[in-house]
């Protein structure tokens, strides 16, 4: 029995008819851009998000790329992110106009702490992206509280953790050990909807979220060239609109996605029960307050390019996210990284291994999985 690392082909098997009706509405109104069905699918995204304004966009690197627009930078004006993250957040900010930081994460959770925020923040720090890495969300009560200190924006990067969430309060919006998603914890949210995320299109695709309406409108004028008018130009913003046909795919799978969600979660814990006595391997942990989504399920793996190999081998998919951290891409040279600089990171990268995780994975894949991860340690 063949496994592989992901298969959208069964779910798309689920929802045919509603897709298929959703596309041909779109082709019999020849709206393309923006339009109905992507101004519809923003008042569903900022509905589900709990935040007053969600603005579609190109893809989410651009959904990172127009919020630190938005900011105005000017030289040497800096952005602290993670280097344990896909090469779309450091570029987005480099493109922007920002000099990239990078910081160090923590080694239970993957994602960026306070402290490690703090370590590398200077006079010069703008804006701070913590990164929602493979489905949980990062420390934000105390990232917000720093960045408030010290007068720093936060985007977040929750491309990877729709439908993620935790126990948080936004001033004036979530009571005291209430609930707020990924997304709607900072000052902006940047998702993705390629097709391999939690809710991902037919294509390329993101959304920004925010609850500060000039942000937002600033966000919704950048995508269109800088002005909301044809013609008339406030400022100099580029071509990154939400396609009408994504929107309406996006439309229907959107209601589905709780569903989704708790398949994905049930898998992990199948995993969890199956893994924990495996010497050789460490699970991934949730903090106490966190939903995790698992967008990846990823584990910490002795061996772990031999293990991929014998994977490989039985016909099951794998993954390493990321093999390489960005404070050591040839691309950041300039930025002076080296190695041991980040030790958290640079093992992490070292160690970690993505196993299959989709919703309609199955416990019997998943054994699968399971037994040639048994065989290779204890064989």
């Amino acid at each position: 029995m063949s496994v592989p690392l992901l298969d959208l082909s069964p779910q798309y098997e689920s929802i045919r008819t509603e897709v298929d009706e959703a596309v041909q509405r779109v082709v019999t109104s020849q709206y393309f851009i923006l339009g109905p069905e992507v101004e519809g699918f923003e008042a569903e995204m900022a509905a589900y998000l709990g935040v007053p304004h969600a603005v579609g966009c190109a893809s989410g690197t651009d959904a990172l790329l127009l919020p630190l627009k938005a900011l105005d930078p000017q030289p040497g004006d800096e952005v602290i992110l993670p280097s344990f993250t896909f090469f779309a957040t450091a570029g987005a900010v480099w493109n922007a106009g920002f000099t990239p930081v990078f910081c160090d994460i923590d080694p239970v959770t993957f994602n960026v702490t306070r402290q490690t925020v703090e370590a590398v923040w200077t006079e010069r720090t703008r804006a701070v992206i913590p990164v929602h890495l493979f489905g949980q969300m990062a420390p934000m009560v105390k990232i917000n509280a720093l960045a408030r200190e010290r007068g720093a924006v936060v985007i977040e990067d929750a491309a990877q953790a729709i439908g993620a969430r935790q126990d948080a309060g936004v001033p004036g919006e979530t009571e005291p050990g209430g609930k707020v998603m990924a997304g709607a914890a900072g000052d902006a949210g940047a998702f993705s909807f390629f097709p391999t995320k939690n809710l991902g299109g037919f294509g390329d695709g993101g959304m920004v979220s925010s609850r500060d309406a000039a942000l937002a409108e600033k966000v919704a004028k950048l995508r269109v060239h800088g002005g909301r008018q044809m013609y008339h130009h406030e400022m100099v913003g580029t071509n990154s609109r939400l396609d009408a046909l994504q929107a309406a795919v996006l439309r229907v799978k959107l209601p589905h996605l709780p569903e989704w969600t708790e398949a994905r979660r049930s898998n992990a814990c199948r995993y969890h029960g199956a893994l924990e006595d495996v010497d050789g391997v460490t699970l991934p942990e949730t903090r106490q307050g966190n939903y995790h989504v698992y967008n990846q399920y990823t584990i910490r793996a002795r061996r772990r390019d031999e293990l991929r190999e014998h994977l490989a081998g039985k016909g099951i998919g794998s993954g390493v996210y990321y093999p390489v951290p960005l404070h050591l891409q040839e691309c950041f040279r300039e930025l002076g990284g080296r190695e041991g600089q980040l030790p958290e990171t640079e093992r992490a990268c070292r160690e970690v291994l993505s196993l299959p995780i989709f919703p309609e994975l199955g416990t019997d894949r998943i054994d699968r999985v399971v037994d040639e991860i048994r065989n290779f340690y204890q064989g």
